[in-house]
C-alpha cells in the first residue's frame, strides 16, 4: 500500500487515490491542484471540464512568468491564467477513480471536498537534442507525481450559547460607581 504524506481526521469518511510518475508537466499540475483544493467533488470535475472547454481558467499564482493575461482571470482575483488541458485531463482522471474509490467505500459522492492535493516533482527523464556546430544539449520532461484526499464535509454543529462569555470586563473605576449607586438605593 502507497503511503501518503498526510493522513485524513476520519479514515471511514475519506477516500483517497495517487498518481505516480504522470507524463505531465510539474508546474501546470501544481497550479491546477491549486485551483480545485478546497472544492467539492463534484464542483471540482465541472470546473476542469470547463478549463478543457476554455469556459474557465486556471489561475497561475506561482508559476507565473511569461503568462499572458486573460479576463476569465478577474473570477479569481488574478490576471495571469491559462488553459492548461493535459493537466486538466490527468487531475480529471484521478478525481473520476477517487470518486469510484468512495462509491466503493459508500460514501456519498455529493458530499466530498477535496481537502489535501499534493502534487510532488518525480525523477526527470532525459533525452537530448541536437544543435548547432555538432554540440549536444539535454532535452528533459518534468514529470509528477500526484495524491488527492477527499473527505465528507462534517455537518456544522451550532455552538451553544455561554453565559459567562456575555460578561462585561470593566475597569476599577467602573466598579466602584457601580457599588456607589449599589449602595445609595
Amino acid at each position: 500500500m502507497a503511503r501518503y504524506s498526510a493522513t485524513p481526521a476520519n479514515e471511514a469518511k475519506s477516500a483517497k487515490c495517487r498518481g505516480s510518475n504522470l507524463t505531465v508537466h510539474f508546474k501546470n499540475t501544481v497550479e491546477t491542484a491549486n485551483a480545485i483544493k478546497g472544492r467539492k467533488l463534484l464542483n471540482a470535475v465541472a470546473y476542469l471540464k470547463d478549463v478543457k472547454e476554455h469556459k474557465q481558467c486556471i489561475p497561475f499564482r506561482r508559476f507565473h512568468r511569461g503568462i499572458g493575461r486573460t479576463a476569465q482571470a478577474k473570477a479569481f482575483g488574478a490576471t495571469l491564467a491559462r488553459w492548461p488541458a493535459k493537466s486538466a485531463q490527468y487531475v480529471l482522471d484521478l478525481l473520476k477513480n477517487l470518486q469510484a474509490n468512495a462509491e466503493s467505500k459508500g460514501l456519498n459522492a455529493e458530499d466530498l471536498v477535496i481537502k489535501h492535493i499534493l502534487v510532488n516533482p518525480a525523477a526527470k527523464r532525459g533525452r537530448r537534442t541536437y544543435r548547432a556546430h555538432g554540440r549536444i544539449n539535454p532535452y528533459k520532461r518534468s514529470p509528477c507525481h500526484i495524491e488527492i484526499i477527499a473527505s465528507e464535509d462534517e455537518k456544522n454543529v451550532e455552538k451553544a450559547k455561554d453565559e459567562r462569555a456575555a460578561v462585561v470586563f470593566q475597569t476599577r473605576q467602573q466598579l466602584a460607581a457601580k457599588r456607589l449607586r449599589a449602595s445609595r438605593q
